[in-house]
């Protein structure tokens, strides 16, 4: 094992993919000569050249088609968007193209392509930069999903997207980039489609993906300190959900909040806390509580920032809501 960044993570999984298969390749904006807006592409030009690391002009819904149609006809594209607030110019090529090639096909075209990017919040960029879509293409039959939280499970899921026959979101953050976990040396791949337990406890269940985990994590400490054990869950994949998984720790806690960075209309902590209470609605002894950002576009004032989003002070209150603790 060795730390690394989570750039580098995401690096390596590329370049191993782009080793391994000759039909792999990435695409997007400043990929190639800038080594990538955030430099996850460093160095990955000249080792690969320019006919497998590619610039594109600033044109979304052009190369995302492109690699769609690439898909189709037995390569393997990577295509990045500077963030998912742009993949919307894309979003008939992602929708009515990749998603639905296949069941409109017949079967007979596969669309075996990954979509990747940060989303949601980074900070001071404004409202137009600041969006979550995870739920937008959870929602999206024919799509996986992915939203992974610490370096370790960027390479193994990352990997997994660039093996997967069908289209892969897979989402990442500007604020993660820096991030830095133990990754162990070597090829693995995590399957898409499985949650971890990261912290297990016995009061409550708490579950979250993508960089909220932080604040799940932090606020389980903190809960700690007044005896409640939180069971921390990270779904890793949000289309598809490992229910199975939360439903077992359900179980077991009788409780559980959900965090999630979207806004809460339609969110993806909607559909989680309709089917826990659905169908584990014998092994509850409180309601599935929701935090989510408020309902508002992000400010660019820090403070508002700040207020806005989940943290670790209304996760706590949620928690302690649920288990009946003033």
């Amino acid at each position: 094992m060795r730390e690394i960044q989570f750039r580098e993570a995401l690096r390596e999984a590329m370049s191993e993919e782009m080793r391994r298969d000759k039909n792999v390749f990435l695409m997007g904006e400043e990929v190639a000569e800038y080594n990538g807006a955030y430099k996850v592409t460093q160095g990955m030009l000249d080792e690969f050249g320019p006919d497998r690391v590619i610039d594109t002009p600033i044109s979304e819904g052009g190369f995302a088609g492109l690699g769609v149609g690439a898909g189709m006809n037995g390569l393997r594209p990577i295509i990045e968007f500077m963030t998912f607030n742009f993949s919307l110019v894309a979003i008939d090529q992602i929708i009515n193209s990749a998603a639905k090639m296949y069941a409109m096909s017949g079967g007979a075209y596969n669309v075996p392509i990954v979509f990747r990017g940060p989303t949601g919040n980074a900070g001071q960029l404004g409202a137009t930069h600041s969006s979550n879509f995870e739920n937008w293409f959870a929602n999206t039959p024919g799509l996986k999903v992915v939203v992974p939280s610490n370096p370790y499970d960027a390479k193994g899921l990352l990997k997994a997207a660039i093996r997967d026959d069908d289209p892969v979101i897979f989402m990442e953050s500007e604020l993660m980039y820096s991030d830095k976990g133990e990754v162990p040396e070597g090829e693995y791949l995590l399957p898409i489609g499985v949650a971890e337990i990261k912290r297990k406890g016995a009061d409550v269940t708490i579950v979250s993906f993508g960089k909220i985990m932080k604040v799940a994590l932090e606020a389980a400490e903190e809960l700690a300190k007044d005896g409640i054990e939180a069971e921390v869950i990270d779904l890793r994949t949000v289309r598809p959900i490992d229910y199975a998984t939360v439903y077992e720790s359900v179980k077991k806690t009788n409780r559980c909040v959900v965090v999630e960075e979207a806004n809460p209309v339609s969110s993806l902590a909607t559909d989680l806390a309709f089917n826990i209470q659905k169908n584990m609605f014998d092994h509850l002894d409180a309601p599935v509580l929701r935090v989510n950002s408020m309902d508002i576009p992000l400010s660019y004032s820090p403070t508002y920032i700040e207020a806005t989003l989940p943290n670790v002070k209304r996760t706590i209150e949620a928690v302690k809501q649920v288990t009946y603790v003033k």
